[in-house]
């Protein structure tokens, strides 16, 4: 998603906000924090966090964006809020997180976590990515 990509259009011209999607467990663990006595509580911060990213964007990339948190594990009962779907992955994360970028080709995507493989395999489904520093504040 470079700075001057916005929203793109559906066939039926409706505008379609940019997907981002973020590695909730990659993101979490991405601060020693004490997020493993409580995962679920970790999980539910990092959600009520990018909030605030829905309507306002991140830096280069203007809002509004539709934003997705996977969720796994121990965090799986995290409920979304308005502004941030929670997307409990039935198994590994990091699939899920593939089919939602593969899903959503017809719009900017943008996958937020540092694992290696993840980042290799949305990038090549033309996503980007960007480290989990984006979305601590």
């Amino acid at each position: 998603m470079s700075e001057n990509e916005g929203t793109s259009e559906t066939g039926g011209g409706s505008p379609v906000p940019p997907l981002l999607v973020v590695d909730g467990a990659n993101v979490v663990g991405s601060v020693p924090d004490g997020w493993w006595r409580d995962r679920r509580g970790a999980a539910e911060r990092l959600r009520d966090r990018l909030v605030a990213y829905a309507e306002s964007g991140l830096p280069g990339r203007p809002g509004p964006l539709d934003v997705v948190l996977v969720v796994e594990g121990a965090a799986r009962g995290v409920p979304s809020v308005p502004g941030v779907r929670v997307d409990p992955a039935p198994g590994s994360g990091d699939d899920r997180i593939v089919e939602l970028v593969a899903d959503a080709a017809h719009r900017p995507r943008l996958v937020i976590t540092a694992d290696r493989e993840l980042r290799h395999r949305v990038t090549r489904l033309g996503a980007e990515v960007a480290g989990p520093r984006t979305v601590r504040s």
